[in-house]
């Protein structure tokens, strides 16, 4: 009898009652020696099944020379005459025999399959699972499970669906990223485990089949961190910090070591595109790495790094794509030195070190910098599906980069324009101790149209200005430039606040008309206050244009807000503007400010308010210090707008430093005037002052006669300067003019304009007032 013929047959116990020759010939037993015997005892492995019928399948056979047989055995029932088991018949197919085309499907199959018993031993194994196991099936065969792998949570796992699908005899699908005996890193395996039933429907074991699914992983992988990524970086406008963002995304997911160099020009408030050169000089602005500290690093952050032509990071820079190098090629290996000889005490930490890429950051055309990822601990080398994925990701860091940039420079333009415009000093004034801060917003909305300014006006008076222009970035602040300039021009003309935001409204209504699309109209909107203040009568006149209320803080250390009507905001048009006036004790402060103090999405305007009102109320040595104060107690941690703040505190001048003549309407009377003046300043000890000052009270008078209307008054103001004011009835405005060689006057008002510093006119409640200011004598 040949091999393919082994037969056996046994009793119901299992008992051997018949043998073959085929059967001898595989196991070397003779029929004397195995009829008789338990079927077991020729095993050379334990089958746990409770019948014969745990003998189908694969298993190994001890034969008489005590080598192990690998044999595929099938168990068939026997029935006799009365219905009951008579046994069994089971048939065995030597190694070599022939297969059929179902089983060597089953061994060349190129995923990893086996078939395990109800007890999750181990009955075939095709090709693909023996070289996944490392081992052969011989090995395999009949043995636990557990005991071919090691005691790992990815193996209790595997074990329990296992069992799930013998338990239950329900199929089972699941993905897992473990590793296996034979190979060296983890993998992502796709597994299917089914119930296997006989003709019956008994339950006979379990197969599975694994897909090795690690290049779809990574591919999802790839994706989700792309994602996140584009999420991640970008969150704020600031060119480092988007960097720091970019380094994060990618360790340590995709890199152990990761960094990120930017030219110099980047950094800069100016564009000035580089032309790269054989070596590529660039600032680190970001790293990051596996270890605490980043020792790796050979360049500090914000340090220059220079390049040389060959290094990855210069290649990918002039060439405009990805460059991977691997340990083993040359330009690695050039680099890796380099860096060890820059920095010796990061050497161990490099040492690992096996392939990298130098990703160009690039947006809208432009290189900005580059992007290094070193693999050390990961032991797969970057590839080509890698490449694509830095490209992309560093595609769209480099736009957020470039963003930032735009940003930074626009932020520093417009900054630079608006500190342009604001008074970088004080004026010198006796009128008013004054202090202020401007803080610029740090949002990413960029900077605002907030400003103020202190301009003195004749007569001893200072006016104070706060202002803010609805939106962000440099057209706002050029439309706060030129309301800034318009507010001097009309404060120039000495006009009434009310009459001055009437005036500043027509010119925003103007500049929005004078916007051929329209588009900005909404964007010229402003709000703004205007105060004067007068240290002779010790009166606050103001006005308001959609603008917060100013604070008034009164010596007694009493709070409140100036009671005033703040009218429309400016360019609304066609609406009035209502003055306001209260006297101040000398000693008080006002506080101006614009709305970013008090306002903000998550805060209550009037508790806002309420907490300023109660910081202007603390001790402090100055108003300066009073600034700090107010700030640190009512600005929000994080400001979405500018905030302005200008206090003011109020001075008096004395009856000492004035004096008044009612001047009669006649000629004649000039000359006494002047004796009176010339005696006045002999008691201030301006007798320095005396030749002009009569000169000046002389044509003023003179002209007031002449051409005005009584009632007549001469004032005279010591104050930084020497001040003469001569007002009466009429409103008809003086205006200099150049007299001829043979004409009789017309040449007061000249010599007033050459002998002293400055001299005006303005209109008032009762007429007008001319003035002359002359400088005080140095001391």
């Amino acid at each position: 009898m040949e091999h393919a013929s082994a037969m056996a047959t046994l009793d119901v116990h299992g008992t051997v009652t018949g043998w073959s020759e085929g059967a001898r010939r595989l196991t070397g037993y003779p029929a004397e020696e195995a009829v008789g015997r338990a079927a077991r005892e020729l095993l050379a492995e334990d089958v746990p099944a409770d019948s014969p019928t745990g003998l189908s399948g694969a298993v190994r056979v001890r034969h008489r020379d005590g080598t192990p047989v690998a044999l595929h055995l099938r168990a068939c029932a026997l029935t006799g005459p009365d219905g009951e088991p008579a046994g069994y018949a089971v048939t065995a197919e030597p190694p070599g025999g022939r297969a059929s085309a179902a089983e060597l499907a089953f061994e060349q199959a190129a995923m990893s399959m086996s078939v395990f018993d109800t007890r999750q031993h181990y009955l075939r194994l095709n090709d693909a699972a023996c070289q996944v196991m490392g081992v052969p099936e011989e090995a395999l065969l009949g043995r636990y499970f557990s005991e071919s792998v090691e005691d790992a949570e990815h193996s209790q796992g595997f074990l329990s669906h296992l069992r799930q699908v013998a338990e239950t005899g329900r199929p089972v699908r699941y993905e897992s990223f473990t590793g296996a005996p034979a190979l060296n890193r983890d993998h992502a395996w796709t597994t299917e485990m089914w119930p296997v039933r006989d003709a019956s429907g008994e339950l006979l074991g379990t197969a599975l089949a694994a897909f090795d699914s690690t290049e779809q992983y990574w591919a999802r992988q790839r994706l989700v961190l792309l994602n996140r990524a584009a999420a991640a970086i970008g969150t704020t406008l600031d060119l480092v910090r988007t960097a720091e963002e970019l380094v994060e995304a990618v360790v340590p997911r995709f890199a152990d070591f990761a960094s990120v160099d930017l030219l110099e020009w980047v950094l800069d408030a100016e564009e000035s595109p580089t032309v790269f050169d054989e070596e590529v000089e660039l600032r680190r602005v970001a790293h990051g790495s596996l270890s605490e500290g980043t020792p790796e690093a050979a360049v500090h952050l914000g340090q220059v790094d220079v390049h040389p032509a060959l290094s990855p990071p210069a290649r990918a820079l002039r060439e405009g794509r990805v460059f991977v190098s691997q340990a083993g090629e040359p330009s690695f290996m050039r680099w890796v030195a380099e860096r060890n000889a820059r920095a010796p005490a990061g050497r161990p930490h490099r040492t690992g070190a096996h392939s990298m890429m130098a990703v160009p950051l690039r947006a809208r055309g432009v290189t900005l910098g580059v992007a290094v990822a070193v693999r050390m601990a990961q032991p797969d080398a970057y590839g080509t599906e890698d490449a694509v994925f830095a490209e992309e990701l560093a595609s769209r860091a480099a736009v957020c980069i470039d963003n930032a940039r735009r940003f930074a420079r626009e932020r520093s333009t417009a900054l630079a324009l608006q500190r342009s415009l604001l008074p970088r000093g004080l004026p010198g004034q006796a009128a008013l101790e004054v202090a202020h801060r401007y803080l610029p917003s740090v949002s990413a909305a960029g900077i605002g149209g907030d400003w103020f300014d202190v301009i003195p006006l004749s007569g001893s008076r200072v006016a104070l200005v706060v202002g803010d222009v609805v939106g962000h970035g440099i057209p706002p602040t050029a439309t706060m430039g030129r309301l800034c300039t318009a507010v001097r021009t009309l404060a120039d003309v000495d006009l009434p606040p009310d009459e001055l935001l009437t005036h500043l409204d027509d010119l925003v209504t103007h500049l929005a008309a004078g916007d051929d699309t329209g588009d900005e109209v909404a964007e010229l909107g402003a709000t703004c206050l205007y105060a004067v203040y007068d240290p002779v009568s010790r009166r606050l006149s103001l006005a308001a244009a959609g603008h917060p209320a100013p604070a008034l803080v009164l010596p007694d250390g009493t709070t409140r807000l100036v009671p005033m009507t703040a009218g429309p905001p400016l360019g609304v048009g066609g609406l009035p503007f209502e003055a306001s006036e209260l006297e101040l004790p000398e000693g008080s402060v006002v506080a101006l400010y614009t709305d970013g103090l008090v306002e903000d999405r998550d805060r209550d305007v009037d508790h806002a308010t309420a907490e300023l009102c109660r910081a202007l109320t603390a001790p402090a040595n100055s108003l300066d210090a009073l600034c700090d104060t107010v700030l640190k107690a009512v600005m929000p941690a994080q400001p979405n707008d500018d905030v302005a703040l200008l206090l003011a505190r109020t001075r008096a001048l004395g009856t000492d430093r004035i004096r008044t003549w009612d001047i009669l309407p006649d000629p004649a009377h000039v000359a006494a005037t002047r004796r009176s003046v010339t005696e006045q300043l002999t008691r201030w000890g301006l007798d320095e002052t005396a030749f002009v000052t009569e000169l000046v009270v002389s044509e003023l008078v003179t002209n007031a006669i002449r051409y005005g209307e009584p009632p007549i008054q001469l004032r005279l103001i010591r104050d930084t300067a020497l001040i003469c004011e001569v007002s009466d009835a009429s409103s008809t405005s003086p205006h200099l003019r150049r007299a001829h060689a043979y004409d009789e006057g017309g040449r007061g008002l000249l010599l007033v304009a050459q002998l002293t510093q400055r001299w005006g006119s303005r209109q008032t409640g009762s007429g007008k007032t001319i003035w002359a200011q002359q400088p005080l004598p140095a001391e």
